[in-house]
């Protein structure tokens, strides 16, 4: 089974300027995936998709395929689908490469480590799941505003429940997203068909957008000691 994983990884970011390449806990964030990924023994290709020459130059000094992305599907309304997408055609056409699975992992999830995606892709491949995400368990109490008003999401404040009842309850963090080649190309998405959810704890689950989660993905870091 031929396995490849995607990390985009846009030189613009609106929260922190050059994101993919601030420190973190003496590295750039983008080490963190790229190891992750060519650490694994199940993944067979690592593509890192950027519109950026420092990223790219980065990525190649790290050991992985890299390939430069066009403007059109690197502004903030293109979509990771299309990302994906360039990156199949580019290999098919460059390398003659069709994977059977596609492995997006988001740069801005530091903390996901190799075991994390190598147990996601076991857990894949034996549920025999067409994709697979990534969360943590959730006990909190969502609402949204809608005209004004509040409205309550996912449960009646009439007959509040305790945190026993909220166990199989999810959050997607961007980790992680598996999914057959066929399938992709069948939807165009990251995720479809029969899909499968792998529990992550929510203290890997941070996903860097501003500055103080850099700050609390260093302190966790230094905490566990954490290099990767």
């Amino acid at each position: 089974m031929k396995i490849v994983s995607i990390i985009p990884a846009r030189g613009g970011s609106k929260g922190i300027p050059m994101k993919n390449l601030r420190v973190l806990n003496g590295k750039p964030l983008l080490d963190y995936s790229v190891n992750a990924s060519i650490n694994s023994k199940l993944i067979d290709m690592t593509i890192v998709s950027s519109d950026n020459q420092r990223i790219l130059h980065r990525a190649k000094r790290l050991g992985v395929r890299t390939i430069k992305r066009p403007k059109k599907i690197s502004t903030d309304a293109a979509s990771i689908e299309d990302v994906i997408m360039h990156c199949l055609q580019q290999i098919k056409k460059e390398n003659n490469y069709t994977p059977d699975v596609i492995i997006l992992l988001q740069n801005t999830v530091p903390l996901r480590t190799t075991k994390h995606i190598d147990d996601a892709i076991r857990f894949f491949v034996k549920r025999r799941y067409d994709s697979v995400l990534s969360g943590f368990n959730s006990h909190q109490f969502f609402w949204k505003r809608e005209k004004n008003r509040a409205i309550p999401i996912n449960y009646n404040p009439r007959r509040r429940p305790n945190r026993q009842q909220f166990k199989d309850q999810f959050i997607e963090n961007g980790a992680i997203y598996i999914t057959k080649y066929s399938s992709f190309i069948k939807t165009k998405c990251r995720v479809s068909g029969r899909i499968g959810l792998y529990e992550m704890p929510s203290e890997m689950s941070i996903d860097i957008d501003i500055e103080s989660d850099l700050t609390k993905a260093n302190q966790i870091m230094r905490k566990n000691n954490k290099i990767t």
